[in-house]
């Protein structure tokens, strides 16, 4: 047998597998965050240090963490509007999630609104409590009716 046989396939990792693996660290990073108050930089330092992120897009990890911390306020503002409850009184989880998923539907213009609801709904079926996948996503989807009423509208004319 040669080396090549014995040596296990490496499986190439996709750019939407990088991009998950990037929301599910920046979830929990952000939720970190959220619980520790530690300073966002330390917290990417840490995880950048403390995780093999080869099979990760670093850069959105990055961007995502970041853009978050950063319009933190402004997120919670937008999404508020569709909550049953306060933002203080939602679950760390759905609150990390919801940033996320808001912050790319109105900053990542380039990531189709679906895309970014379905993947906060994902992390919210991985990390979060039984039915918070549901909540997640009729807050999202109300949001991305106005943040992206055009886009919306044209996927629904199809």
């Amino acid at each position: 047998m040669s080396d090549s046989e014995n040596t296990p396939k490496k499986t190439k990792v996709s750019l939407t597998d990088k991009r998950r693996n990037a929301r599910q660290y920046t979830l929990q990073a952000l939720y970190q965050w959220q619980m520790a108050k530690q300073p966002v930089n330390e917290i990417e330092a840490q995880f950048r240090v403390n995780n093999d992120m080869g099979d990760t897009d670093v850069s959105l990890f990055s961007q995502l963490l970041r853009g978050v911390t950063a319009h933190c306020r402004d997120l919670d503002q937008a999404y508020s509007l569709y909550l049953d409850r306060s933002v203080e009184d939602l679950d760390p989880v759905e609150l990390a999630v919801l940033r996320i998923g808001s912050y790319e539907l109105l900053h990542r213009l380039e990531v189709p609104y679906r895309v970014a609801i379905n993947e906060s709904v994902e992390l919210a079926k991985i990390f979060g409590a039984t039915e918070s996948h549901r909540y997640v996503n009729g807050i999202l989807d109300k949001l991305a009716q106005t943040a992206r009423a055009a886009e919306v509208i044209a996927k629904r004319g199809r």
